[in-house]
């Protein structure tokens, strides 16, 4: 099973933040209080915690991006069989303007619109390979019946 920080298969562990190198909570900073050091050591904890939980949610958004970019393809296909332009301007405002409707927050309009933009953009180009991928299978079909 992959370890929540191994969404890319690259490593087990996240990177330390930059500046900083691993310490025990307790050793924070010299001279501080043990007051101090528990408080560090609680904010530490928090952090992890969230950041774990940012993990699970990167897992997430990855399987769900998949399943768009598989649902992106077969539409690809599909339009190719059917002769239908893989650019539908009318649908991509439709998703913009509805995923800017039905954003509860703390993003705002413009981050949601960019987010969707780029995930459009990406199924455009997924959905081009895809008809790009069956041509010279068409092809192919083409000269076998002549």
């Amino acid at each position: 099973m992959a370890d929540e920080h191994d969404i890319g298969g690259q490593s087990d562990k996240p990177p330390e933040p930059p500046g900083r190198r691993a310490r025990p909570a307790a050793a924070a900073t010299a001279g501080s209080s043990p007051d101090d050091a528990a408080a560090a050591a609680r904010g530490e904890a928090q952090v992890n915690d969230l950041r774990r939980r940012i993990d699970q949610i990167d897992d997430q958004l990855m399987k769900l991006l998949n399943s768009r970019s598989a649902c992106a393809v077969e539409i690809g296909r599909i339009k190719r069989h059917i002769g239908m332009a893989v650019y539908q301007p009318e649908r991509e405002k439709w998703i913009l303007e509805r995923a800017e409707r039905n954003n509860p927050g703390p993003l705002d309009s413009g981050a949601v619109r960019r987010v969707f933009e780029r995930m459009i953009d990406e199924s455009r180009r997924l959905e081009r390979l895809a008809v790009q991928a069956e041509e010279p299978a068409d092809a192919d079909d083409k000269q076998a019946a002549e």
